[in-house]
């Protein structure tokens, strides 16, 4: 699906489904246990662990994603921590996307727990939006699991189905059409609408555009200059229906990877460089899926402290191996302590981990030197990946991965690229 479209459309026939606190509704879905019990799903259950995903009882009672454990405890004692399960979610979303695709081929994942849900091309099929919303939703709870909840939003563009997604939780459902966009935008601030922060808000203001009603009124002239590009065009093709700009599908521009450290975990060096190895070997299995290569690596650590350590690489030839990512890493850790003869990068103060690649080249374009081939390295690695694609993650490891240590699977809400073949 890339159907990006420059031409006036007014009737509400996209939908966006938005699945209602969807890590912590699967955790209930799978453990009847804790249906209608306050759930946080989070990244280590430690006193200090962050909630990632609390339930729709749990935010009700005051928790919110981002929470320490300890601080939440103290606002809802009998609150539930739940480890993350990553398998569970991804398993559950590709179930949701098999449904949505039986009533549309134009379906764009846009997140774990959202999607777009283009009927513009059925208009005939289906009479009322809102009853195939009603018959999505039933679907959900008859073939992937009773205990999951959407709200869906439908309105002539992504953009304004999603914001009618969030107008009404749990379990909305919302149009938004020419007939009543003004006093839907009316009871808005600038930052209710998606993709507007506190930043942007502050531009627009420092421009004279002060709520979404003055957003939708403003010039297409006017709001590039205030935004300074062309995403001041786009605003006003959203808020007009003037066009489709939110549905193009973009291959992989960059990719990262990255970590929180639990306070067990920042006590061990040999265990925050064996997360720093997974990082890297976890970007090896993107590049391999994707079949490209990378020139250009960044690493980095943030600490406690509120400091941060930040490294980037060229490479002459293009890199795909995730140990030699890690070695090349490593190494240049290593000299960057000697040369500052000070503690080491990895060190009780580790809060985060990240590591990206950039620069991506097709792997039928990388050109060897002379007097080096890999072919048979990156035949091994994509037999490999294709083995454990098969028969299941870790079927097949390097020797090097060996350890009893490795840093369990976490996901985040964007994380769904691997998922599916564009």
């Amino acid at each position: 699906m890339n159907d990006n479209r420059l031409r006036t459309h007014l009737e509400p026939t996209v939908l966006f489904v938005d699945m209602n606190s969807f890590f912590a509704s699967c955790e209930q879905q799978d453990n009847y246990w804790l249906r209608g019990r306050p759930v946080a799903v989070c990244v280590h259950t430690g006193a200090h662990g962050c909630i990632i995903a609390p339930s729709v009882e749990a935010k009700i009672l005051g928790i919110k994603t981002g929470m320490r454990l300890n601080e939440a405890m103290l606002v809802c004692p009998n609150l539930i921590p739940v480890a993350t399960s990553p398998d569970r979610y991804r398993s559950y979303h590709v179930k949701l996307i098999n449904v949505f695709k039986r009533f549309s081929d134009d379906v764009l994942p846009k997140s774990i727990d959202e999607a777009v849900i283009d009927l513009t091309r059925y208009q005939l099929a289906y009479k009322s939006m809102p009853d195939v919303a009603q018959r999505i939703k039933q679907a959900i709870r008859a073939e992937v699991g009773d205990h999951l909840r959407c709200s869906i939003g439908i309105a002539p563009n992504a953009f304004l189905a999603k914001l009618a997604s969030n107008l009404q939780k749990p379990d909305g459902l919302v149009t938004i059409s020419p007939a009543n966009i003004d006093e839907v935008l009316s009871k808005l601030t600038l930052t209710d609408l998606p993709g507007i922060g506190i930043n942007m808000a502050a531009r627009l203001s420092a421009g004279g555009i002060n709520s979404p009603l003055e957003l939708r009124y403003a010039s297409p002239d006017r709001l590039k200059l205030v935004c300074k590009s062309i995403i001041g065009w786009h605003w006003h093709l959203r808020l007009n229906f003037g066009g489709e700009v939110d549905l193009a599908t973009h291959a992989y521009k960059q990719m990262q990877a990255i970590r929180s450290v639990s306070a067990e975990q920042r006590q061990s060096v040999d265990r925050l460089e064996t997360i720093l190895r997974t990082l890297c070997l976890t970007l090896e299995r993107r590049m391999v899926h994707q079949k490209v290569f990378c020139r250009r690596l960044q690493g980095w650590v943030r600490y406690y402290t509120g400091k941060r350590y930040e490294d980037e690489l060229t490479f002459s030839i293009p890199v795909q191996d995730g140990i030699e990512l890690f070695q090349v890493l490593g190494n240049r850790m290593k000299r960057y302590q000697d040369a500052h003869q000070g503690r080491p990068l990895l060190n009780g103060d580790v809060r985060q981990i990240g590591v990206g690649v950039t620069d991506l080249i097709p792997a039928d374009s990388v050109q060897y030197t002379l007097f080096e081939d890999n072919t048979r390295k990156d035949k091994f690695r994509q037999t490999m990946h294709a083995i454990n694609e098969r028969f299941g993650k870790n079927s097949l490891i390097r020797a090097t991965e060996l350890r009893d240590d490795i840093p369990v699977d976490l996901i985040g809400f964007g994380s769904i690229k691997d998922l599916h073949e564009w």
